[in-house]
This record gives structure tokens, sequence and C-alpha cells, in this order.
């Protein structure tokens, strides 16, 4: 395999466009093909996703075992290795103190004038739903990165979603993580009828307000589906990353780093960006050298995106290495170059920024305590990483007193005049009438 190399200054729009876009045309044209599960699961429910289960995943699973038992929570913790456990733990703990920090307590009241006080109040979402995809491998690391800041935020009921594995079991790990977080309500549907189920409930799974997690395309485009119905959070799909780098970085190290987010799946984005051939030349040599040592299925993952969605995009000089980056928006991006932080503090839009040689991404999907749910498909351009924020919801909180209102009556009198609302004028200049 030859990773290909692709000169910015050199390709035609459309080209362009389609590096920018990546797997995002993928689930557009996966729209259409769920439309009828997404359809179907709102109709007949609990039945629908039985029959879709067995169907995708190949798992049989009664109606009345769609739900996690505490007993297989209970066997999922003894079934797992003590160093597993322990590694769950340590990453868990690191997350949970960097989003704690992010629970909002009551704002400071602020006196706008005398007599107008205004602050705001932060109250949980109602209802959530977690997508924890199992589809390529185990992840127990999207369950805790979920989880952790779901339940910080107070979030009184949190459903879980995840694919089950052939034989209708849950991944004890996950379980496990789930268990550590403080959840219990798992059940084991995965894909767009799981999106469907928790969008508008059925007999087992309850209708939530918010979906948030990512997945494959199809769960992306059941998203699509059902966002006039909830909330689907962030965009998350396909992973992606990209490496910004100059003559200094160390080709090996950028090898390794490039080819993480790459073995996610065929759908993935892996883009060195860099203004230095003679790097490109050599990351491209060790990309190959460390392809031979990967097993089924990551090698073939890995030598699809590395013809597709991946490869190198060789640019003019670093400043436009940097133009190239914040046009991508990347999920994740990592800065290998002499000044580290000089690059990362021109870079706007990405939704992680990883600096120097030693962060590698491995560390930040795992345990570093940012999150690693992140928007994909360009969407870093507006979007953030999951936080406590993405489980809460602001209310502003105001008092007007008698003397503030004096001060202001006049002045909205006029703004509403101005406006045509008459009645938002009459319920002020008629305010002292007295009737009956």
């Amino acid at each position: 395999m030859t990773m290909q190399v692709h000169r910015w200054d050199a390709l035609a729009a459309a080209d362009r466009r389609r590096i920018l876009a990546r797997a995002q045309q993928n689930i557009a044209d996966d729209v259409e093909t769920v439309r009828p599960v997404v359809e179907d699961v709102r109709r007949r429910g609990d039945a629908a996703l039985v029959e879709y289960t067995r169907r995708f995943d190949g798992a049989d699973v009664p109606m009345d075992g769609i739900r996690v038992t505490t007993a297989e929570f209970d066997a999922a913790a003894d079934s797992l290795d003590e160093d597993l456990r322990e590694a769950l733990d340590y990453a868990i703990e690191n997350v949970r103190r960097f989003h704690r920090a992010q629970v909002r307590h009551a704002a400071e009241t602020v006196q706008v004038r005398p007599g107008i006080i205004a602050s705001e109040r932060h109250t949980p979402i109602d209802a959530v739903g977690l997508y924890v995809p199992s589809g390529r491998g185990s992840f127990p690391s999207m369950m805790y990165m979920l989880a952790v800041p779901a339940v910080l935020a107070g979030v009184p009921t949190i459903a879980v979603t995840t694919p089950p594995r052939a034989d209708g079991t849950v991944d004890p790990a996950v379980l496990y993580a789930a268990s550590r977080c403080g959840i219990d309500r798992v059940y084991r549907v995965g894909g767009a009828q799981a999106i469907a189920a928790l969008a508008w409930g059925t007999a087992t799974i309850p209708a939530v307000r918010k979906v948030v997690g990512p997945g494959s395309s199809y769960v992306a485009a059941a998203k699509r589906l059902v966002a006039d119905s909830i909330d689907v959070g962030l965009p998350a799909g396909p992973s992606e990353s990209m490496i910004v780098a100059d003559e200094s970085a160390d080709p090996w190290r950028v090898a390794l780093d490039l080819m993480i987010e790459a073995e996610h799946g065929s759908d993935s984005s892996a883009l060195l960006v860099t203004a230095a051939p003679a790097l490109v030349e050599a990351v491209t040599g060790a990309v190959e050298e460390l392809l031979a040592e990967v097993p089924e299925p990551r090698h073939t993952f890995l030598t699809d995106v590395f013809s597709r969605y991946g490869g190198a995009i060789l640019t003019g000089d670093d400043e436009e290495s940097i133009t190239v980056a914040n046009e991508f928006a990347p999920e994740h991006l990592l800065v290998h170059t002499r000044d580290p932080h000089a690059t990362a503090s021109s870079i706007r839009n990405a939704s992680e920024v990883l600096i120097g040689p030693h962060t590698a991404f491995s560390l930040a999907n795992y345990a570093t305590g940012p999150n690693a749910v992140l928007p994909t498909g360009g969407w870093a351009r507006s979007f953030g990483p999951v936080s406590v924020r993405d489980f809460q919801k602001a209310s502003s909180v105001i008092e007007v007193t008698e003397s503030g209102y004096r001060e202001m009556r006049d002045h909205v009198i006029r703004l509403a005049d101005h406006e045509g609302f008459y009645t938002h004028a009459a319920a002020l200049r008629r305010r002292d009438d007295r009737r009956g």
C-alpha cells in the first residue's frame, strides 16, 4: 500500500470539497436506507427492535430481555481482569475530575440597573439517551465519556443503548464502566433502531429529550431523521484526525499517531498536513512498515482509509498548513511542530487540539480527562466536545421592582411601538388603569 499524497495548491475545487466532506456524503446517502427502519420502530416498538437486532446483529433477544439485568452487571464485573478494572477506574476518575469543574452552580445575580435583577439557573434535562457503539469492537471508553458528565449534570433518567454481541450479551467492560458511573438502565439494541427507540420510546425503552453519542453512518443518518422530535446532540459520526507537522517532527512518531484514528473503520479520515516533502516520504515508509504488524480487521480499515479519506496533504508553507486545518475543522488535531504552542494558538476550528510529540491521540481518547466524544464532519466550527453542559439547560430568572418598572416603562413602550406590537405597549401604558 502507498499512502496517497495531495498537493493542496494543485487540487481542483471538487477534490478539495471531497477531502473536506470526508464521510459526510456516506451519511447523506444512508438517510433513505435507514428511514424504513426508523419508521418501523416508531410503529411497532419492541417487536421491531427484536427483529432488527436479529437481522443486523445476528442476536436473538426476546422482547422481555431487551434491558440488561442486575445479574448481568454483577457477572460483568467478575468476568474482567483486575488490571482492566483498574485501568477503567483510573480513566473514569480522570474524566470525572475534569468534568466536575464544569458543573454549574447558581449564576451570580446581576443588577442590570437599580430595580432590574437578573440571574441564570441550570437544571438537568429530564431524560437523555446515551448511544455506545460496539460494531467494531469493545468501547467502554465511550460509556464513561458519556455517562460521567450526564450523571454530574443530575439527569434523572439516563437510558443507554448499545448493540449486543452475537450471543445476545452486552460487552462486560461497557457494563462495568456503566456501573462505575452510576448507570443501571442499559438496553441491548443498536444502530438506527436504537436511535428511533430513544426518540419515540417503546414499551421497554423510555422516550428521551436528547440523544448523545457517536456511531456509524447509519446511526448518524437516523439522528437526522428524528432531529425534529428530539435534540440529537453534537454531530458525531465516523472518526477523523489530522496531524499538522513541520520538518522538525519525528516521522516514526507521526506515522504511529496518524494510524490511531484510522483503525476505527474504513469510513474514518486520517490526514498529515505539512509543508515538508521529506517528512511525507519518511512517514509513508513508516506507515507501510507498521501496517505489516496490524491484524485484521484493523489492517483493512487502515488501508481503506489511506486510499480514500486519508493520506498526506503537502502545503506550500506552515501558514498554509494551518489554513487547511482550520478549513477542515477536524475532530482530533495533533500538533508536531518546532513550536507546538504557537501553532496550536493559530488553530480556531478543531474539536480537540493535542500539543507536542508525547500527546498521542490514544491518551486523549481514554484518560486525559477532557471528553473524547467530539463533533465530526467539520462541525468543530460551531460545536465543542461533550460536557456537563450538554445535559443541562439554562433558564433566565428576572425580577423587576416597582422603581425598575418606572425607569424601563417608557423606553420599552417606544420600542414596542416601533416594532408595531400594540399589546406589548398597551400592557405598560394601561398597567395602572383600574377596572371593576
